[in-house]
């Protein structure tokens, strides 16, 4: 006699809801979107079908019709023309430049929504890296002035939540005692702990125009053979004042995710980025996946790893499509 028949939990969609032990919801949700200078602006990234990058008119426009949806929580990449960049990222704590202008009117305009900000060179830097380059060597401590002023302008213009994405050491902590030393206590901080020196990043730098010029991100950005030196920058950023640990990418590091969740207190944030974003779009647009399921499945991936906030280019059209 059989007496554990696992499938009885199984055998009807109501029972099926009942055993569920993941689940996941707008408020898990934080979309990324793309800045780019201009009136009236709305350009499709060509390699994320579906992804538009947007003058700060339709960003409000897009906010909007997001927070519609129930989703709340963005995260703002700026697209920065090349005339702009240099050497230094100097525009990039500029209180007039195109992204604490953004950031400015997202919060006057929604002042209830959640705006997370990167920090980090590469977007402003005419060398394309996270930090400064002096003869093909990224510089760490010289690094860490440029990023504060970053932090410390994002949070004058109202961020919620600065999320430095340069893994240069100690910048946690670097970033934490400016905004203390402001007055901005209260602006959390989202470190990217585990941020690998992955092949999924090729459309965001496409959609950012921000590779690097020369070189690659290997000395700053971690193996993706190692899993257990991500325990060493968690325990760094938890002392350094971090409120969020994130892991990028996120479905290639399942197993990191996990391991952080089960070594930690601080929720853990997801980034699931545009590679695996458009490796999906590519394969439900040929009609090898199921949409709906694929996608959803991913996402509760993430969850069920242990990702309390999951940035993805697919929040929106989930909402939308009334997937939850």
């Amino acid at each position: 006699m059989m007496l554990k028949r696992p499938r009885r939990n199984r055998k009807s969609e109501a029972i099926r809801q009942m055993v569920q032990e993941t689940y996941l919801s707008a408020s898990n949700l934080i979309f990324p979107l793309f800045i780019i200078d201009g009136q009236n602006q709305k350009t499709e990234v060509s390699s994320m079908p579906g992804i538009f990058r947007y003058s700060i008119d339709n960003l409000l426009r897009e906010v909007e019709s997001c927070m519609e949806l129930g989703l709340n929580a963005f995260d703002l990449f700026p697209n920065m023309e090349d005339s702009l960049k240099d050497k230094y990222a100097t525009v990039s704590y500029d209180d007039n430049c195109l992204y604490n202008r953004a950031i400015r009117e997202v919060k006057a305009r929604f002042p209830e929504a959640c705006v997370v900000t990167d920090v980090a060179m590469d977007p402003y830097s005419s060398d394309g890296h996270d930090g400064i380059v002096e003869n093909g060597e990224i510089l760490n401590d010289e690094t860490l002035d440029v990023l504060g002023k970053m932090a410390l302008a994002h949070a004058r213009a109202g961020a919620d939540i600065i999320a430095p994405s340069d893994m240069m050491d100690g910048r946690v902590g670097y970033i934490r005692e400016i905004l203390d030393n402001n007055g901005f206590k209260n602006v959390s901080i989202m470190s990217y702990t585990a941020k690998y020196a992955s092949a999924f990043y090729g459309p965001f730098r496409d959609a950012l125009n921000s590779a690097p010029k020369a070189g690659d991100k290997k000395s700053y950005q971690m193996n993706p053979a190692n899993q257990r030196e991500a325990l060493i920058e968690a325990a760094l950023d938890e002392d350094e004042g971090a409120d969020f640990l994130m892991v990028k990418p996120a479905l290639s590091y399942l197993d990191v995710i996990k391991l952080l969740k089960d070594n930690s207190e601080l929720p853990i944030a997801a980034y699931n980025v545009s590679g695996e974003y458009a490796m999906l779009k590519a394969a439900i647009q040929n009609g090898w996946l199921d949409e709906r399921r694929s996608i959803m499945e991913v996402l509760m991936s993430l969850r069920r790893a242990g990702a309390t906030a999951i940035l993805s280019y697919h929040a929106k059209e989930v909402l939308a499509n009334k997937w939850l």
